[in-house]
C-alpha cells in the first residue's frame, strides 16, 4: 500500500530533526515533494521524456536533474560526443555522475558522460574494427582545440607483462593512451628482460575492454577549466539482431540523462537487452565501490554518493534524502575544488591548447572559492598550496613543482571534506549502521 501524505511528512520530520542535530539545512518542501515522488516511482521502471527540454531518463533519476545548465553540457557535448554512421554506428549521448544530478549537487566535481555506442555489422570481429577505428578517429580529430584538450583514451588490454618507464604493468590492464601514442598508433616498452615490445592500437581492438576518452575543457564563460569524460557502453548488433556487449556487461540506465530525444529508438532498442537481474547488479556494484572507499582509498564524499544512489533505488528514502541535502552544503564546494586542481594539473602538458592563461584564470577562481569557503589555518595552508601551483604555471620547466603543489593542496582538501562527510555520515544511525555492515563484508 502506498503511503499516505501524512507519513511522508512524518518521515520528513525525522530527518529534519535529524539534520538540525547536525547543522544541515533542509529545504522542507523540495524535500517532502522529492519523498512522495519517490514513492510513487517505486514499483516503476519507466522512463520519463522532458518535452520541454528534449532530455530523458530513469524517472529516479530525473527527479534529480536540472536543465539549468543543459545548453553548457551539450556545447561541451559537441566535443566528446562520436557520430552516427547510418546503418553502422547508432549512438545515444548522456550525462552520468553528478553532472545527471545537478538539482542537488551544486557543486559537481567533473562533466562526465556516457554514451550508448551499437555498431551493425557481420561478425564480432568487424564490429570490434570498427570501433579500432571510429576511436581513434575521434581521438585524432578531436586532439585539442582552441577551449579543449584531449588527455587520454582507454583502449584495450595489454596482451602481456610491459615496463613502461619505471612502471610495471601486468597483462590484461586497460592501456591509456596519451595524444602522442594515439597519434604513432603504438606504445613502446620493454620486457623485464630488456627486450623492447610494442603494442599496436590494431594489435588489441578485438579485446577493446574498458573504453573511456578524457579531456580538460575551457569554459570561456565561467573563466573555469573542467574534466570532460566519455565512458562508452559498445555493443554489437549481428544480422539477426541480437545484440552482445563487446566488453561482455551490458550498463544499466540508473544514473544517465540522455541528452537528445532523438536518442529515444535506440535507448529503447537497447535497454531491451539490460539484465532482469540489473538494479541488483548495479547496486552490489556500488556496495563493492562504497567497501573501496571506506576501507582502501578512504574517500567519504565518493561514499556519501553512491550511499545516495543506493538507497534511492532500495528504497532507503529517509537516508537518501538526508544525504540528498548534505551535497547542496557549502562545505561541499571543496570536493569541486580537489576535483579542479587534478584538472589544471592535468592541463599542464607540452603542447597543450589549453593556455597559461586560462590555467592561471581558473586558478585565480579556485583561490576564491577557498576563501570563501574556509578560515583560518585551513584556509592559509590551501591558499599557500593554490599560490605556489599559480607561480609554478609562469615557468615551462616547473612540472614537477606543480604537481607537487597540486597534489599538496589536494590532500589537504580531500582531509577537510572527509571530515566534513564522516561527522555527517556517522551521526546518522541508520547510514552509520549501514557503513559498519559493509565494513565487515569480504568484497
Amino acid at each position: 500500500m502506498a503511503k499516505t501524505n501524512d507519513s511522508h511528512k512524518a518521515d520528513l520530520n525525522r530527518i529534519i530533526e535529524s539534520a538540525k542535530r547536525m547543522g544541515v539545512e533542509i529545504k522542507e518542501d523540495e524535500a517532502l515533494q522529492w519523498l512522495t515522488n519517490m514513492a510513487a516511482y517505486k514499483e516503476s521502471g519507466q522512463i520519463s521524456l522532458d518535452t520541454r527540454s528534449g532530455v530523458f531518463g530513469h524517472n529516479i533519476t530525473m527527479l534529480d536533474f536540472s536543465d539549468k545548465e543543459l545548453e553548457y553540457f551539450r556545447r561541451i557535448g559537441k566535443i566528446v560526443e562520436f557520430e552516427d554512421i547510418p546503418g553502422k554506428v547508432e549512438t545515444a549521448l548522456a550525462l552520468s555522475g553528478s553532472s545527471a544530478q545537478s538539482k542537488i549537487q551544486t557543486y559537481p566535481g567533473d562533466c562526465d558522460y556516457f554514451e550508448r555506442i551499437n555498431i551493425i555489422a557481420p561478425t564480432r570481429d568487424e564490429a570490434c574494427n570498427i570501433l579500432a577505428e571510429i576511436m581513434r578517429k575521434k581521438a585524432l580529430d578531436y586532439l585539442q582545440g582552441p577551449d579543449y584538450q584531449l588527455i587520454e583514451v582507454k583502449f584495450g588490454e595489454y596482451p602481456q607483462d610491459i615496463v613502461l618507464g619505471t612502471r610495471e604493468v601486468k597483462a590484461g590492464s586497460p592501456i591509456s593512451w596519451d595524444p602522442a601514442q594515439i597519434r604513432e598508433g603504438r606504445i613502446t616498452g620493454f620486457k623485464k628482460d630488456g627486450t623492447p615490445v610494442t603494442v599496436d592500437w590494431d594489435d588489441v581492438k578485438n579485446n577493446p575492454g574498458w573504453c573511456k576518452l578524457d579531456w580538460v575543457v575551457a569554459d570561456p564563460i565561467r573563466k573555469q577549466l573542467a574534466n570532460a569524460s566519455n565512458m562508452l557502453d559498445v555493443t554489437w548488433e549481428a544480422p539477426g539482431g541480437d545484440i552482445t556487449p563487446l566488453d561482455g556487461y551490458l550498463d544499466p540506465y540508473f544514473q544517465e540523462v540522455y541528452l537528445e530525444a532523438s536518442s529515444v529508438p535506440i535507448f529503447s532498442k537497447l535497454s531491451q537487452h539490460v539484465s532482469a537481474n540489473a538494479l541488483e547488479e548495479y547496486v552490489n556494484a556500488l556496495e563493492r565501490e562504497v567497501y573501496k572507499y571506506l576501507t582502501k582509498d578512504v574517500n567519504y564524499g565518493k561514499v556519501a554518493k553512491r550511499m545516495y544512489n543506493i538507497f534511492r533505488l532500495t528504497g532507503k528514502y529517509e537516508e537518501a534524502a538526508f544525504l540528498r541535502e548534505l551535497f547542496d552544503e557549502p562545505s561541499t564546494v571543496l570536493y569541486q575544488i580537489w576535483s579542479l586542481i587534478r584538472t589544471i594539473d592535468d592541463a599542464y602538458i607540452p603542447g597543450s591548447s589549453i593556455t597559461n592563461e586560462q590555467m592561471v584564470e581558473s586558478t585565480d577562481r579556485l583561490i576564491l572559492e577557498v576563501i570563501r569557503a574556509l578560515e583560518g589555518d585551513e584556509e592559509t595552508e590551501i591558499v599557500k598550496h593554490l599560490l605556489n601551483l599559480r607561480t609554478a604555471l609562469a615557468n615551462p620547466d616547473a612540472r614537477d613543482m606543480l604537481t607537487a603543489e597540486a597534489e599538496a593542496a589536494r590532500a589537504r582538501v580531500i582531509n577537510i571534506v572527509n571530515n566534513f562527510f564522516y561527522e555527517k555520515l556517522v551521526a546518522f544511525p541508520t547510514i552509520k549502521e549501514y557503513m559498519d555492515e559493509v565494513q565487515t563484508r569480504s568484497h
